[in-house]
């Protein structure tokens, strides 16, 4: 089976240029050492013209030219499984859309995550928050998935059900199947159930960090210093990385583990000694 390994700091889609050191610690940090890898470049973080908004996305042209330098790479080498180590959440639409081409109603989504990424452009200007919608064929323009999943073949895992805003409407309307922390954790068999009970011989799991509470993993975005995770503008994750761990293992042996997305690593401490070196005439 060839594998491919894609590095993507992608920071576009979130407007948030911090996802590009995190991803950058994190291609460290994975172990996947041994895999072919190829790494996209993305547009210069200081460069205001970048996040020029088209057809309702913020840096519609930076995002479309990274998007189709990924589905390049992917028609180029055609692998059978594909690891994105990425920025933000928007990464895991052009590997994604590839394994649906090539698995088609074999394969099933495990979208780990807080929030459901699941708007349009009606709610949202950030392609991270449609990146559900997008792979359903009925997300942003531009964007949508050559090879649309079916609702149902789409679970959401982790979300926070009592934070879901207005924008996140979408989660009811294309009847997304999903799952609590609370429930993940009185059913830890809940994931592998759904996979073998659709009949998926192949699955992609879509791992957003912000998934972890932020009492047990610190490099997330509600996790900043000196805020209060409480009055963070949208849900907050609650599990664990040994249960994340868990569920990803009885996924991998249940079925075929194609695919996997580790995305939104808000590398806090580094950010901040990196900022506080930054005026340093020693390191100019």
């Amino acid at each position: 089976m060839k594998r491919l390994k894609i590095v993507l700091p992608q920071w576009e889609g979130g407007v948030n240029p911090n996802y590009v050191l995190g991803d950058r610690l994190m291609d460290l940090i994975v172990p996947a050492e041994q895999l072919p890898t190829v790494t996209i470049p993305v547009a210069d973080v200081n460069d205001p013209e970048v996040l020029e908004r088209q057809h309702g996305i913020d840096a519609y042209q930076a995002l479309q030219g990274q998007l189709t330098a990924v589905q390049g790479v992917l028609a180029t080498m055609q692998p059978d499984k594909v690891l994105m180590v990425g920025g933000e959440c928007a990464v895991s639409l052009a590997p994604f859309d590839y394994l649906s081409g090539r698995y088609g109603r074999n394969l099933g989504i495990v979208w780990l995550d807080a929030h459901p990424d699941i708007s349009t452009t009606e709610e949202s200007h950030h392609l991270h928050e449609m990146v559900v919608s997008s792979l359903l064929g009925k997300g942003a323009p531009g964007f949508n998935a050559h090879h649309p999943l079916a609702s149902d073949q789409v679970i959401l895992a982790g979300l926070i059900e009592e934070d879901l805003r207005p924008m996140d409407h979408n989660v009811f309307d294309y009847q997304v199947q999903r799952m609590t922390p609370k429930q993940l954790r009185e059913a830890p068999n809940a994931l592998s159930d759904w996979v073998r009970g659709h009949g998926f011989k192949q699955v992609a799991v879509h791992f957003d960090l912000d998934a972890l509470s932020p009492t047990a993993f610190r490099s997330i975005y509600p996790a900043e210093p000196g805020t209060d995770p409480a009055n963070f503008p949208a849900a907050v994750g609650q599990l664990t990385l040994p249960e994340v761990a868990n569920l990803l293992t009885q996924l991998d042996q249940n079925a075929e583990l194609v695919g996997l997305t580790v995305a939104e690593h808000m590398a806090w401490d580094a950010l901040n000694l990196r900022q506080s070196l930054s005026g340093l005439s020693l390191l100019e």
